[in-house]
């Protein structure tokens, strides 16, 4: 028996968490200290929250079925980039953070067909 279809966006949401898993257990392999995952609000979402010694760092989590994480971080435009700005400040308002050191990294899941992930991550990616 083949199992149902629920349509691409299931399968995209799934890859997608399987991918945050990924960056979460390297995140925390590094000494980070996972606080949240997928915290929306109605203007976005923040894919991981963790705290990097006295830092809250806000990361953005992008994964591809690829070879490496080139297109990964190529998929994070400027217009992606003012959109995470903009809901790390409404996280930081709405915990009341407002004095809170903080800043937004990046972490690139590449799924070989064959082989194990590939992870990539870049501090304080806005300055890229």
């Amino acid at each position: 028996m083949r199992p149902f279809f629920y349509g691409w966006g299931v399968m995209k949401r799934e890859f997608g968490q399987r991918g945050e898993g990924y960056a979460a257990d390297y995140l925390k392999a590094k000494g980070y200290i996972v606080v949240e995952v997928n915290w929306r609000c109605s203007k976005g979402e923040l894919d991981i929250i963790a705290r990097e010694k006295e830092t809250l760092v806000f990361v953005e989590v992008r994964s591809r079925h690829s070879a490496t994480t080139e297109s990964a971080f190529e998929s994070i435009t400027p217009r992606k980039r003012e959109k995470l700005i903009r809901t790390a400040h409404l996280y930081l308002e709405a915990h009341g953070l407002s004095d809170q050191v903080w800043r937004i990294d990046a972490v690139a899941v590449a799924l070989p067909a064959k082989g194990k992930a590939i992870i990539d991550h870049v501090e304080n990616a806005l300055d890229w």
